[in-house]
């Protein structure tokens, strides 16, 4: 349950996100932007050497849905994700269902 829910909620802000870069109105409104704000949050929190990428360990301290899904999301391998990384692999996720 709790994965479903994080799932949607990443869904909702990729939503937003995309809304919002494309010059956009949010759709959903303050739902919307209060998820974006959180995934933002949490990002932001998880990320403790402030440099904009999480690595696998502080995903699993922070984000555990992106750490569960790091792999699929470090396209790159880098060995760290981005925001817009995690927003990108919620899309794919959202298209293929």
């Amino acid at each position: 349950m709790k994965k479903m829910i994080a799932v949607l909620i990443l869904c909702i802000v990729s939503a937003g996100a995309a809304a919002q870069s494309a010059g956009l109105p949010s759709a959903a409104g303050p739902r919307v932007e209060r998820a974006l704000q959180q995934v933002q949050t949490r990002f932001a929190s998880a990320n403790t050497t402030r440099d904009g990428k999480l690595t696998r360990e502080q995903a699993a301290a922070g984000m555990p849905m992106v750490a569960s899904h790091f792999d699929q999301i470090d396209t790159q391998r880098a060995g760290y994700v981005t925001l817009p990384q995690i927003e990108a692999f919620m899309r794919q996720q959202m298209m293929s269902r």
